[in-house]
C-alpha cells in the first residue's frame, strides 16, 4: 500500500500498519510526540489500523489544534477514570475537549470542593503513571445498550438512543474504565504530561434547565510544565479582569437572585457608560441617514406568526397567554417585525430606498440557565438594532456601510483588533430550521458571498449557524476566558419582505419587492461593556469613564475651593466628584485609584492660594501642578479624541 505523506513524498508497506508504526518509520521522534493523525481530512487515533492506500497522512502534534484537542480528550477521561474510582457511584455524562482545556461531567450526590479536585488530581496523577493503554473497540447498538446499563451509566444509554440507526458506536478502555466516545485518543494514559483542574461547577444534562444539575470540573492539558504554568498566570489574569467579578467590585452593576437570572440591575457607573455609548451610536446613525423609531416591547403572536418566529423561534421567547381576550402575546427578541410597520405605513416608491431605521432596543430572550454569565449572556439586553429596506441594486453597498459603520464603532472602542468574521450559512440537510426555498437560500447566499469576498473580509464559514430567514455576517470577540462570542451581525434577507407584503413601486411602475439587511452597529449594549471591562480591567478611555476626575482634599480648609472646582469641570460636562471625607490623603488616593478614574487632583493650602490642582493621572508616577482650566481642557482634548 502506499502512504502520501505531509511533504509529498510516499511510504511504501507490504502489510498492514497501524497509524503509530508508519509515523514511527517516518522518524522515532515524531513518534514520541505525535497526539493523532489525519488520515484523507479525518482525524484518527494512533491505533488505527491502516490496510489500503492513503492520499494524505498527516502526523499531528500539540501544537496542531487537533492534536491538542485529541491530547485533551484523553485528559477528560483520565478525569473521569479518577472520579469513578474516588466515587464509584458517580454517573457518567459528557467530557469533551475544549479551547484550552477540557471538561467532564458527573451526577454525584452533592458537589466537588477544592479538596476534592485536589484529590482527583492525585488519583489522575496515579493512572497517568500506570500508563494504561487506550484501546477502541466497537459495538452494535444493542450489546452498547447492555453494556452501559451493566454498569449503571443512564445518561450513556440516553446518548446510544439519540444516535442515528447507522451510526459506529465505539468505546474507548484503560484498565477497568470504558467510556462511550467517537475518540480519537492518545495511545496511552503516560502520554499525558502536565495538567491541572482549574474549577468545577453546576451544569444541566444537555444544557436544559429541563433536566437534572450535573456537576462539572474543568481543566486544562498541556505537553510540557512551562506552558501550564505560562497558561495558568494567564488564567489568574483573566480572573482578575473578569467582568463578572470587576464589574462587581468597581459598582457597575450587580444581580440579585430574587428578581432572576440574566437580569442584571445596572447601577449608576454602569448605566453611565451604556448612556454614553447608546448617545455615541444614535449620533452617529443619524449622520449616516438613519431614521430613529421607538416600537412595543411585545405584541400579540399574530405578528410572529407572519415573521415565522411562532414556529421557529417560540422557545426562546417569553410568552404571555391573555385569559380575558383569548390572544397570546410574546415579548420581543427582535424588532425586526416592529420596524417592518414603518415601511408599511403607506405605499413606497424606490425613490424611498434605501430606508434605514434604527432603534435602541429592550430585547428579550428566554436563554438557558446553563448559558448565561454576568453581562456576556442575559435574559433582558439592550441592542443597537437596526434594518435597511433597500433594491436589490443597493445590497452590496448598503451592506458594505453597515460594515464599515460596525468597524467604525470597533475601532473607537479599542476592539477591533479583538475580533473575528464568521459566515454563518443554512444547514442544507436541515430546511425545517428555516423559510424559503432551496434556490432562495443558495443564490442568496453566493450572493452574500461575492459582497464578502469583494470587500475582502477575513472570514471563516459554518454551516447551520444563520438565522432561519437569512445568512449572515457575525463579527465575534473572545472574552477573557477564551469564549467566543458574537458581538455584531449583518444579515441578509430575501425573505420577510414578501412574508410581510412589504412592496414598493419601482422605476419601471411594477411593484417589487424589497431586500432587508438586519444589521447592529455596536451589538448587545450590555455584552459591549463586559468587553470593555475586560479589555481595559476596569480602567475604560476618559470619554466612557463613569468618573472623569475626582477631586480630594487634605483638609477641611480646602472644601470651599475644591467645591468651586467641581462646580466648573461639571459646567463643562465633566463628570467630576469630590471626596472631602476627613481621611488621610494617602487612603483617598488609593481609593481613587481602585477605582480606575483617569484623573485624581488633590488640593491642599498651597493649591487653595495659588488656584491650582495637584493632578495625577492614570498610569503616571508624578504629579503635575496645573490650573482647574488646564485640567478641563486636557480631559475635553480625551473626550473629543475619544483617546483609548
Amino acid at each position: 500500500m502506499k502512504i502520501k505523506l505531509k511533504d509529498g513524498s510516499f511510504r511504501e508497506y507490504d502489510k498492514k500498519m497501524t497509524a503509530l508504526d508508519i509515523t514511527r518509520d517516518i522518524s522515532e521522534g515524531l513518534a514520541r510526540i505525535a497526539c493523532a493523525v489525519m488520515i484523507d481530512g479525518k482525524v484518527k487515533s494512533l491505533a488505527t489500523i491502516i490496510e489500503s492506500d492513503i492520499d494524505e497522512f498527516i502526523v499531528l502534534k500539540f501544537e496542531d489544534i487537533e492534536g491538542a484537542k485529541t491530547y485533551r480528550h484523553s485528559a477528560s477521561h483520565v478525569l473521569a477514570h479518577a472520579v469513578k474510582r474516588l466515587y464509584p457511584d458517580a454517573k457518567l455524562a459528557i467530557g469533551p475537549a475544549i479551547d484550552n482545556g477540557f471538561y467532564y461531567d458527573f451526577d454525584i450526590d452533592g458537589s466537588f470542593s477544592s479538596d476534592d479536585l485536589a484529590e482527583i488530581e492525585n488519583e489522575m496523577s496515579k493512572i497517568i503513571s500506570e500508563n494504561h493503554d487506550i484501546t477502541r473497540f466497537e459495538l452494535s447498538r444493542d450489546k452498547a445498550m447492555e453494556l452501559m446499563q451493566e454498569n449503571n451509566e443512564p445518561y450513556k444509554v440516553e446518548l446510544i438512543k439519540d444516535l442515528p440507526d447507522d451510526a459506529v458506536i465505539s468505546f474507548y478502555k484503560q484498565d477497568d474504565f470504558t467510556d462511550l466516545c467517537a475518540g480519537p485518543h492518545l495511545p496511552s494514559t503516560g502520554r499525558i504530561k502536565s495538567f491541572k483542574l482549574t474549577s468545577a461547577a453546576g451544569a444541566y444534562w444537555k444544557g436544559s434547565e429541563k433536566n437534572k444539575m450535573l456537576q462539572r470540573i474543568y481543566g486544562t492539558a498541556f505537553d510540557n510544565k512551562k506552558e501550564l504554568k505560562k497558561y495558568l498566570n494567564q488564567l489568574e489574569e483573566a480572573k482578575k479582569r473578569d467582568h463578572n467579578k470587576l464589574g462587581r467590585e468597581l459598582e457597575l452593576f450587580t444581580t440579585v437572585d430574587y428578581i432572576g437570572q440574566g437580569l442584571p440591575i445596572l447601577l449608576p457607573k454602569g448605566a453611565r457608560i451604556i448612556q454614553l455609548l447608546q448617545r455615541f451610536v444614535e449620533d452617529e446613525e443619524q449622520r449616516r441617514g438613519y431614521m430613529l423609531t421607538k416600537t412595543p416591547m411585545l405584541a400579540k403572536s399574530d405578528l410572529y406568526k407572519i415573521s415565522g418566529h411562532w414556529d421557529l423561534y417560540r422557545d426562546g421567547m417569553f410568552t404571555i397567554d391573555d385569559d380575558e381576550s383569548g390572544d397570546a402575546f410574546a415579548l420581543r427578541p427582535m424588532t425586526c417585525p416592529f420596524q417592518f410597520q414603518v415601511f408599511l405605513n403607506r405605499m413606497r416608491s424606490y425613490r424611498d430606498l434605501p430606508m434605514r431605521l434604527g432603534e435602541t432596543a429592550a430585547l428579550f430572550r428566554n436563554e438557558a440557565s446553563g448559558e448565561m454569565h454576568g453581562l456576556i449572556r442575559v435574559r433582558q439586553f439592550t441592542i443597537s438594532e437596526g434594518h435597511i429596506i433597500c433594491t436589490p441594486e443597493q445590497v452590496e453597498e448598503e451592506f458594505a456601510e453597515s460594515l464599515k459603520l460596525a468597524k467604525f464603532m470597533l475601532d473607537t472602542l479599542g476592539l477591533l483588533d479583538d475580533v473575528s468574521y464568521l459566515f454563518a450559512k443554512w444547514d442544507k440537510n436541515n430546511k425545517e430550521k428555516y423559510i424559503g426555498s432551496a434556490e432562495t437560500w443558495e443564490s442568496t447566499q453566493n450572493f452574500m458571498q461575492k459582497i464578502l469576498d469583494n470587500l475582502e473580509v477575513d472570514y471563516v464559514q459554518e454551516e447551520g449557524e444563520a438565522a432561519f430567514y437569512g445568512p449572515k455576517l457575525d463579527i465575534q470577540i473572545r472574552n477573557v476566558h477564551g469564549k467566543i462570542d458574537t458581538l455584531i451581525t449583518i444579515q441578509v434577507d430575501f425573505h420577510l419582505a414578501e412574508r410581510f407584503k412589504m412592496e414598493y413601486v419601482d422605476k419601471d411602475g411594477t411593484k417589487k419587492y424589497p431586500i432587508i439587511i438586519h444589521r447592529t452597529s455596536i451589538g448587545c449594549y450590555e455584552r459591549t461593556l463586559a468587553l470593555l471591562i475586560e479589555k481595559y480591567a476596569g480602567s475604560f478611555p476618559v470619554w466612557l469613564s463613569p468618573v472623569q476626575a475626582k477631586i480630594l482634599t487634605i483638609t477641611d480648609r480646602c472644601n470651599d475651593y475644591a467645591n468651586d472646582v467641581v462646580m466648573m469641570l461639571k459646567k463643562q460636562d465633566i463628570r467630576a466628584e469630590i471626596d472631602a471625607r476627613n481621611e488621610k490623603i494617602g487612603f483617598k488616593i488609593r481609593e481613587a485609584r481602585n477605582e480606575r478614574v483617569p484623573y485624581i487632583a488633590v488640593i491642599g493650602d498651597i493649591e487653595v492660594e495659588n488656584s491650582t490642582l495637584n493632578v495625577k493621572m492614570r498610569g503616571q508616577k508624578e504629579s503635575i501642578s496645573m490650573t482647574p482650566k488646564e485640567l478641563a481642557d486636557m480631559i475635553t482634548e480625551d473626550v473629543l479624541s475619544k483617546k483609548k
